[in-house]
């Protein structure tokens, strides 16, 4: 029986207790994810400065104190947090900041302009799962002034002068340590820090940013503490960033396949909404079109994206109408007679790279994430300079106009040719399930699918699956590279079609994310070469036809074992090499070890025990945290090049284990 409910059950959290008490409420998780939170809370702070235009340098230190626990360091020369005295608290204006949450600088918009956090919790919140930061500041030349403070709570009576000598007249220097009380994971991944490090620099040109790794052991006390003090040795783990090209420079990296030499871009402000735009075209079919707003990457699009589209639209089909000897297709003349648009939004998106990056005063999102944009007012905003400033440039670049509107031309030539396909490729969808085996239960997010390499193994899975939520697709043999097969070709593999029909919502452009009729998809391939590459060949067709499945964490690939290992009645499944040698040692003699070559090996038990089962099988989340390295890695790997391929095995081959011959 519960305790009595009365007026003593009610209970304040004061001060930052209630962060400290639900983490995820305010950082999203615990996990890595929320651990990687703390250091974009923090490091936006900085890059709030330099939007303001008072900051042109931040560097960022993975420390590990004499303990191991690890540290983050952000330093940045903008005007330092105030110290005053706050005329209606009794504190600083610092501690202020760092201990209450709904505090800060960005509401009036006075101080910033724009900003990527208006909530006043990001300082807070961090210092609040933090089990000890500390704040150093520097204002206008004058003394260097710090406070500490332990799992929220200050430990320091008001500020301290410290002696010490910064180049810089102005700036904070901020340290923590994630509370390994509150975190599953206190390690920090210095890859998804520098993606993100390297993408605010492309968003923010003329910022340098400094990210510098000193987590390996050092003579000092405790580095985290002395971030600044760099020895030749720690340079090697040091990574700069600063593009003066900025996201010009961004869309340079991602379209190294350029059909034209000119890049279009512009940066204008129209009453308060800055609009940067920068884009180009490259041989392949898909289209990459990256959103920003103030620096917060909205995966989702929104308002600016619609206006982008639009303004790109209305202003290539212009200036084909004012100069039609470029269109050499007698349908698509014939549209320029009757005075009416050339080309349609798909034709004008295929190989299309672009970033769209806008500041706003007051930006809307739809959701916790942030991931879309939701002001009605940036739409016409974004389309009017979009459409005006890409015609501009069409007319003043003859030479790159006339390769854009060929592969335009280009992609309406084939969308009018294979019109076709298309429909049959609807129509499937609502016709039978062909070899798909599907599952009882019917709402989407308890529902799973395995995408199973062969027909017998294939057999097994449907046999050992769970009948009520998993449903089985068997696909025999190789799927067409989707990075080399333009889309009429890919539409003609068998198996290709068995998934989009099986999956149920569309692809590319048409695809519709509430239709996905799972929301696990796993892949389910041998633990051997032809395996992995057929998984790689799966991973492309979804990176290209349905990127969104990856986006929401829908795409896994499932873990066969390799080894069965038995002595007596007991018996274990091992999915390496390592994994079997300690069994091997731990159970001493007599070990019987089984190995399997294949899924087909396995009975439809032993499928349902390893790969199968929610409770024992290990599964691998898809994930594209890094677009432009996953952008480069598909074009490498699966392209059309067969020199940046070569280069990458010859650079790489060393690093390849467990092959098998």
């Amino acid at each position: 029986m519960s305790g009595e409910y009365d007026a003593s059950s009610i209970q304040v959290l004061e001060g930052l207790e209630a962060v400290r008490r639900r983490p995820a409420m305010y950082i999203g998780s615990i996990d890595e994810y929320g651990l990687h939170h703390l250091v974009w809370e923090i490091v936006d702070n900085s890059i709030d400065e330099a939007m303001a235009g008072v900051c042109d340098q931040i560097k960022v230190f993975l420390g590990q104190t004499e303990h191991g626990f690890e540290s983050i360091t952000v330093q940045d020369n903008g005007r330092g947090i105030p110290t005053e005295a706050h005329p209606d608290y009794n504190m600083s204006s610092l501690e202020l900041v760092t201990t209450r949450l709904h505090s800060g600088g960005k509401f009036d918009h006075s101080s910033y302009k724009v900003s990527g956090g208006l909530h006043g919790v990001g300082i807070a919140v961090v210092n609040a799962v933090s089990s000890w930061m500390q704040v150093k500041v520097r204002r206008n030349g004058g003394p260097v002034l710090m406070q500490e403070y332990v799992r929220g709570e200050t430990i320091s009576h008001g500020l301290i002068e410290v002696k010490e000598t910064w180049k810089d007249a102005s700036g904070t220097h901020i340290t923590f340590i994630p509370d390994p009380e509150i975190f599953e994971t206190v390690h920090f991944d210095i890859v998804t820090i520098r993606n993100r490090l390297r993408e605010l620099a492309f968003l923010n040109k003329g910022l340098t940013i400094t990210l510098i790794d000193n987590r390996k052991p050092l003579e000092e006390e405790d580095i985290s503490i002395k971030p600044e003090e760099t020895s030749e040795k720690e340079k090697k783990n040091m990574w700069t960033y600063r593009y003066d090209g900025g996201i010009q420079a961004y869309v340079e990296q991602l379209a190294r396949n350029r059909t034209h030499e000119d890049i279009p871009y512009f940066d204008e402000t129209i009453e308060t909404t800055q609009v940067e735009v920068a884009l180009a075209y490259d041989r392949s079919e898909r289209d990459l079109i990256y959103t920003f707003t103030n620096n917060i990457n909205t995966r989702h699009g929104g308002t600016h994206l619609s206006g982008f589209k639009s303004g790109l639209t209305r202003a290539i089909n212009a200036y084909v109408l004012k100069n039609e000897h470029l269109v050499r297709n007698t349908h698509l003349r014939k549209n320029i007679k009757d005075k009416r648009s050339i080309f349609t939004g798909n034709d004008v998106r295929e190989g299309l790279v672009a970033v769209v990056s806008v500041k706003v005063i007051n930006p809307q999102f739809e959701g916790q994430t942030k991931s879309k944009l939701g002001n009605s007012e940036v739409k016409g905003i974004v389309e009017r300079c979009s459409y005006e400033n890409i015609l501009k440039f069409l007319e003043e670049h003859p030479d790159s106009s006339k390769e854009i509107i060929d592969k335009c031309e280009q992609a309406a030539t084939i969308r009018m040719k294979f019109r076709q396909i298309r429909e049959a490729v609807k129509k499937t969808q609502t016709k039978g399930t062909g070899k798909l085996v599907d599952c009882s239960e019917t709402d989407p997010p308890k529902r799973e699918i395995f995408l199973v390499e062969g027909d017998s193994a294939g057999g097994s899975a449907i046999e050992g699956r769970f009948s009520e939520f998993q449903a089985i697709l068997p696909l025999r043999g190789k799927v067409i590279n989707v990075e080399k097969a333009r889309l009429e070709k890919a539409m003609r593999n068998k198996e290709i079609l068995e998934i989009i029909r099986a999956i149920g919502a569309g692809y590319k452009e048409n695809f519709q994310i509430e239709k996905v009729r799972y929301h696990k998809i796993v892949l389910l391939m041998d633990a051997d070469i032809d395996g992995h590459h057929i998984v790689c060949l799966l991973l492309t067709f979804f990176f290209r036809y349905m990127p969104e499945l990856i986006d929401e964490g829908y795409l896994y690939i499932a873990q066969p074992p390799l080894f069965r290992v038995k002595k007596g009645n007991k018996e274990e499944y091992v999915l390496s090499d390592q994994e079997k040698d300690r069994l091997v040692r731990e159970w001493g003699k007599n070990v019987e070890i089984s190995r399997f070559k294949g899924l087909g090996e396995m009975n439809p038990i032993q499928l349902r025990e390893t790969v199968m089962d929610p409770s024992r099988r290990t599964l691998l989340q898809v994930t594209r945290e890094n677009i432009i390295e996953a952008e480069r890695i598909f074009v490498t790997l699966m392209g059309d090049e067969v020199a940046p391929r070569r280069e990458f095995i010859e650079n790489h081959a060393l690093e390849a284990e467990n092959l098998d011959f």
